[in-house]
């Protein structure tokens, strides 16, 4: 059994939980402990003694720390992906880039960690210097799902501990064995005991007592828009810290002067890779008249090739559903869609294949309106439907027309349309002729409404929510 890493040690958990592979649910990927409250306050303790030391060791020795877990995961990216697609069902493919991704995220703090700005200014009064600084928060929870099982967490551990914090991290429970993975590599990079600590188990309880202690400064947070609700409403009883990135219902908009071909890569890419099981993908083609036609048309061929199968199966591009959950919530839909009188062009159905998996043939609904539920809810899976407007005035309604903001884009030639779009589309990230699923690891990520709470992530962003800033005055005597 994988066991729990708290204050250094691995601990066995109060309980443990068999981790399942979705593409073939005969194979065990492992048993990995559950943690109780008491140990995850245990977690807490071993975080808050090791912040102050890990606060003071200074830039270098962060840096280094970062970096040589950045060069493990790179190193393993293809052991650690077969890993990942096992327990999460993305293809392999997807999943060996995933860890690189992450692997790359924890090379750009380690730089980040030696080059925190701050400011010297002077004061309006003579004699007076002003210093503006920045220092850690103070132990970090963070809290991720199970779709990017190696990614998300990378890029809320790296920068909270690039800037000084300690950190006690959740998973999901569907992906410990990515977590636990890059929580051996983390504990192996020579930072001190207890600055990182893994506490696996449900969300109900570890979640659960994170959220309401109050050593814990600051939550980092992804997933659903229930929880991070709830995590709002307690966090702020404590003054803590939160940045919660939740729900998506992504439009893509393709207007008539859209290449056919490039509209149809977009919706495919964004839409039904990673088994639509992304924040960021599209699941909403918002599709102007004169094109409408034929891109359903094209984008139904271009469904009905793609094979649904074992993640590892090199000939698969799409993988199974997480679990059998996902799988009866992604079927329902497909009922609600049929019954709200939108056309199932294709898929929608779970499929056989040689090993029992939770497999889904990706759904094509046409005719949508903007009003029903499948055009309205987050579905997290190969599900979209076409939305026809008139339009672009009509589309750029329809795309904001969400309690959703997270990512949108466009599909267009004209220059036009395309600034337009950019500029007055309500979402946090923009995409002009790329996937709506998709973003770099230096650039901020985030989106607005209830996709997104708080302060950005990734990048050069990530500063704001990991450090506080600190004003200091000193006056200079002189005889």
């Amino acid at each position: 059994m994988k066991c729990n890493l708290i204050g250094g040690e691995w601990c066995a958990g109060a309980t443990s939980r068999r981790n399942v592979n979705p593409s073939d649910t005969d194979d065990v990927v492992g048993e990995y402990a559950h943690a109780d409250a008491e140990q995850t306050r245990t977690a807490i303790d071993a975080a808050c003694d090791a912040q102050r030391t890990w606060r003071d060791s200074g830039i270098q020795a962060r840096s280094t720390a970062l970096d040589c877990i950045g060069t493990e995961l790179l190193a393993r990216q293809t052991e650690l992906g077969t890993l990942l697609s096992r327990e999460e069902g993305k293809i392999l493919a997807e999943g060996v880039a995933e860890v690189a991704r992450a692997g790359q995220i924890f090379k750009f703090f380690a730089a980040e960690a030696v080059r925190t700005g701050g400011e010297k200014l002077p004061s309006v009064r003579p004699f007076v210097d002003v210093e503006v600084t920045r220092e850690p928060v103070g132990v970090v929870g963070v809290i991720t799902p199970w779709n990017f099982p190696i990614a998300i967490p990378a890029w809320k551990i790296a920068p909270a501990l690039a800037y000084g914090n300690s950190v006690v991290f959740k998973p999901a429970d569907l992906v410990p064995g990515s977590a636990w993975a890059l929580a051996d590599i983390i504990h192996r990079s020579g930072i001190p005991r207890g600055v990182f600590n893994l506490v696996m188990g449900r969300g109900s309880v570890v979640g659960e007592t994170m959220a309401t202690s109050p050593e814990v400064n600051a939550i980092s947070f992804t997933g659903s828009v229930e929880t991070g609700q709830r995590l709002l409403l307690q966090g702020a009883r404590q003054f803590k810290r939160l940045q919660l990135e939740m729900g998506g219902k992504n439009p893509l908009v393709i207007l008539d002067d859209a290449d056919l071909d490039v509209a149809v890569d977009c919706a495919i890419q964004g839409a039904y890779y990673s088994t639509g099981q992304r924040c960021t993908a599209s699941s909403r083609f918002i599709v102007q008249k004169g094109i409408y036609v034929r891109f359903v048309s094209r984008l139904a061929d271009a469904l009905e090739r793609l094979r649904v199968g074992h993640a590892l199966d090199p000939d698969t591009h799409i993988g199974p559903v997480v679990d059998d959950a996902q799988l009866k919530q992604d079927e329902a839909y497909v009922g609600i869609g049929r019954n709200e009188g939108a056309t199932l062009v294709c898929g929608g159905a779970s499929l056989d294949r040689s090993t029992r998996g939770y497999f889904l043939s990706p759904a094509l609904f046409a005719d949508a309106s903007p009003k029903m539920r499948i055009a309205r809810e987050e579905i997290f899976g190969p599900v979209a439907c076409a939305i026809p407007v008139e339009t672009y005035e009509e589309a750029l309604a329809v795309a904001n027309d969400s309690e959703f903001g997270l990512s949108a884009g466009i599909c267009t030639t004209s220059l036009k349309y395309a600034t337009h779009f950019k500029r007055h589309v309500r979402s946090g990230m923009t995409m002009v002729n790329v996937p709506t699923a998709g973003v770099d690891y230096h650039v901020p990520f985030g989106g607005t409404k209830s996709s997104s709470y708080g302060s950005r992530e990734q990048g050069t962003y990530a500063v704001e929510f990991f450090t506080t800033v600190k004003t200091s005055y000193t006056k200079a005597y002189y005889e």
